[in-house]
């Protein structure tokens, strides 16, 4: 190539965490555990779980995709995927899509300070059986930990799901 006639480069800036992200970046990379879950209607059960967040520089979200697995075999048993957007104000907007065809739209608090994020469920849509979701994540000596409360139809708010993730 002729020296000349060569574009140098594009000059790359160093990436940037977003303002509005930095309260909650201690979630961004990968983390993995074992949760347990169990409801009413349900027998009790374990899992192996992967959490990944991901943040684009100088944008205000960060990206979430989740799966679980049977830790006896290994095989597949939830996904979902979605995006976070915390505001300056200490109060979040997230949205979660699941594998199951259930979506979210959830609203709530997060504590840069104490490390914990709220959310209550906005809209539970194509679900003819959930009305309600909670969430908590909380980071605990080091492992983000959450616990998930669910209400149908037919059985008010209970515990759901609760999990302690490592990052690795």
């Amino acid at each position: 190539m002729d020296a000349e006639t060569e574009s140098p480069a594009p000059e790359t800036s160093p990436a940037v965490i977003h303002p509005a992200v930095a309260p909650i970046s201690y979630l961004l990379g990968t983390w993995r555990g074992q949760g347990e879950g169990g409801f009413p209607t349900i027998n009790s059960f374990s899992y192996g779980e992967e959490l990944h967040f991901s943040h684009s520089p100088n944008k205000p979200v960060i990206g979430y995709t989740q799966k679980t697995w049977k830790l006896s075999s290994g095989e597949p048993m939830h996904a979902e995927s979605g995006y976070w957007r915390p505001k300056p104000d200490g109060t979040i907007e997230v949205v979660i899509a699941q594998s199951n065809g259930l979506v979210e739209v959830q609203k709530g608090t997060y504590s840069a300070e104490e490390k914990v994020i709220q959310l209550q469920s906005e809209i539970v849509g194509n679900a003819s059986k959930v009305k309600e979701i909670r969430r908590c994540f909380q980071l605990v000596d080091g492992n983000l930990c959450y616990d998930v409360q669910m209400a149908t139809n037919k059985i008010t708010l209970q515990p759901h799901l609760k999990a302690s993730l490592k990052k690795l």
